[in-house]
């Protein structure tokens, strides 16, 4: 595991306080974060897990200041000292490569399909860190060598649509890390990819993140992904953490049924052929129409009347580091899936 900080805790880089993002639907205000606190210690990694429409990849953009443009925010992105959300355009340009990066989930969708992928190297390095046409060029090719680009040269002079889906996210990494960020934002960085490239990318992730002693967040709505390669994990419901805990933790001993359901819906080496998986039953919740009590209470089959009428607040009841809402937790392990688990 990366990043693990011994002794006094770290300062946070990254305070997430409060945070709500709300965006204008036709059907009414949509809540797509609801009052998340998170925190952050430099060289360290958080993974974010959830099903799609959580809310996850919303608050990775709240965290970045690229919501769109209607979206409405509420708390406070603290990074290094400053508070994001109020920081004008510019400032946030200047701030975002050399102290702030983020690989998407398609590199097609990043990458400019009508330059090199050398000029956008280039234009990354000379536009934060003032380097010459020569020098960057230089740069570039060590860097796409540095993340695993056979004849890094030659690539430099290709186009995106050269490479395959596996290269392309190489090289956005490779622009990600090229101004030595602070933290790294991986939303769902393999989710277009094969299983074997997908192991690839992450351990990729993981050895330049320790190697460079940078904290990342990695989101995703795999547990497995998360186990071995996080500090800690928060797991995410309609916009909400509803459990939080370091990684080895969450996988001894998690207290949210959302997240037991999670894990079980993880396909198993072990399992005989044609195994049906765990499906979670029913649908998420509609965002536009929040529910009085726990958001997961119509899928759960834990619920009870206290859980449809109230909802439980994000608690650390036992004192452990660990927080949950839930009005009836887990009582004890019910898996044998541990924190090694690829």
């Amino acid at each position: 595991m990366s990043g693990v900080v011994s002794g006094a805790v770290s300062a946070p880089l990254l305070s997430v306080e409060g945070v709500a993002v709300e965006l204008p639907t036709p059907r009414g205000r949509l809540r797509a974060v609801d009052k998340v606190d998170l925190a952050l210690a430099p060289g360290r990694t958080l993974g974010i897990v959830g099903e799609s429409g959580c809310g996850k990849t919303m608050l990775s953009r709240a965290i970045l200041q690229l919501l769109p443009k209607r979206a409405r925010l509420e708390g406070r992105v603290m990074f290094g000292g400053r508070d994001l959300a109020t920081l004008d355009p510019e400032s946030l340009r200047r701030l975002r490569g050399p102290e702030l990066a983020v690989v998407f989930q398609d590199p097609m969708t990043s990458l400019n399909p009508v330059l090199t992928i050398g000029t956008q190297i280039i234009e990354t390095l000379q536009a934060h860190l003032g380097m010459d046409a020569t020098t960057a060029f230089k740069r570039g090719t060590e860097l796409l060598a540095a993340v695993g680009i056979p004849a890094p040269g030659q690539r430099m002079r290709q186009y995106p649509h050269q490479l395959s889906g596996g290269m392309r996210q190489r090289v956005a990494i490779a622009i990600a890390l090229s101004c030595e960020p602070k933290l790294l934002v991986a939303d769902e960085p393999t989710t277009a990819l094969d299983v074997t490239v997908q192991a690839q990318i992450l351990d990729l992730l993981a050895r330049e993140q320790q190697r460079r002693h940078m904290a990342m967040i990695l989101i995703t709505h795999d547990l497995g992904v998360v186990a071995g390669r996080t500090d800690e994990v928060a797991v995410m419901y309609a916009g909400r953490i509803v459990e939080r805990a370091p990684t080895p933790a969450l996988f001894a001993r998690m207290r949210m049924p959302y997240t037991e359901a999670l894990l079980a819906a993880i396909p198993k080496l072990d399992s005989a052929p044609h195994t049906a998986l765990p499906a979670i039953p029913g649908r998420p919740p509609d965002p536009t129409r929040p529910l009085p009590g726990c958001s997961f209470a119509p899928r759960c089959r834990y619920a009870d009347e206290l859980c449809g009428r109230a909802k439980p607040a994000l608690e650390d009841p036992d004192d452990a580091g660990a927080p949950y809402a839930c009005w009836h937790p887990i009582s004890g392990a019910r898996t044998s899936w541990s924190a090694s688990s690829p």
